[in-house]
């Protein structure tokens, strides 16, 4: 959308996400940096198998990929300053289908994140770094995939101060004050960030916590439910926060003096 020119005349630009740790009925955001940026990586590792018994024969991928695992860490607790965020997540492995084997190849993936762009990039690289500098040690060989051609890493998501405070006043007249909730900042990721970066941008969650229905579990685990009550909240916010944003650019409009015409 942003690369074919869609939203070049957007003046703004509105998200809302549910989420479980808010009760039902409140809402919640901040201003400033809100989520962490994000990339994906797939690190595929080729060695030489062997049977378990002669592992002097083998270039062990599995080894080397556990290696390489626990090295990762170290770019958080030895590389990263200790006042700023970041993660590195290795969520599968996968090699081998038998305990008396040891395996030809192996693969590891997952996602690194931090709360600045900088920190994103500097993340990429020594991850890469760090995998191929393990499979030079192991006598393997390995290839590091960060899928940017279906999966860019997403950037900080910035809420706009000034957007902000407009859905802020909003919710507080849909809501009343005290439903309108300031949101700790995550290392949850959205690709609403994008557009953060070209106009001004907000995302408030809306809260979907209900003990009663027990739809208190997080966002993407198998037990999510979600409390259905919380949808035409979320509805009537970015109907109210549309109309009376484009009320409020009519105003300023017809408050500006008209420009002068050319003599």
């Amino acid at each position: 959308m942003l690369q074919d020119g869609c939203l070049d005349d957007v003046e703004a630009i509105l998200s809302i996400h549910v989420i479980p740790s808010v009760p039902t009925g409140a809402i919640a955001s901040r201003p400033g940096p809100l989520l962490a940026g994000v990339g994906l990586f797939e690190a595929k590792i080729q060695g030489i198998g062997a049977h378990a018994s002669s592992p002097h024969l083998a270039r062990d991928p599995i080894l080397m990929a556990s290696s390489a695992v626990v090295a990762l860490q170290q770019i958080v607790s030895r590389e990263t300053d200790p006042l700023e965020a970041a993660v590195v997540t290795v969520g599968y492995i996968e090699g081998g289908k038998a305990g008396n084997v040891i395996p030809e190849t192996a693969k590891f993936g997952g996602t690194f994140r931090s709360l600045s762009n900088e920190g994103v990039s500097y993340l990429q690289k020594r991850i890469q770094e760090i995998i191929e500098a393990h499979a030079a040690v192991h006598r393997c060989n390995a290839t590091v995939n960060f899928m940017e051609d279906r999966h860019l890493p997403h950037p900080v998501m910035i809420n706009d101060e000034q957007l902000y405070k407009h859905a802020k006043r909003v919710g507080e007249a849909l809501l009343g004050e005290p439903n309108v909730q300031l949101f700790p900042v995550t290392m949850g990721a959205e690709d609403f960030s994008f557009f953060s970066q070209r106009m001004p941008a907000a995302i408030f969650v809306i809260g979907t916590m209900n003990e009663t229905l027990k739809s208190h579990q997080p966002l993407h685990s198998p037990y999510f439910f979600i409390d259905e009550e919380a949808l035409p909240i979320g509805t009537a916010l970015n109907a109210a926060v549309a109309i009376s944003y484009l009320d409020t650019q009519i105003v300023k409009n017809c408050e500006e003096p008209p420009s002068a015409f050319a003599s």
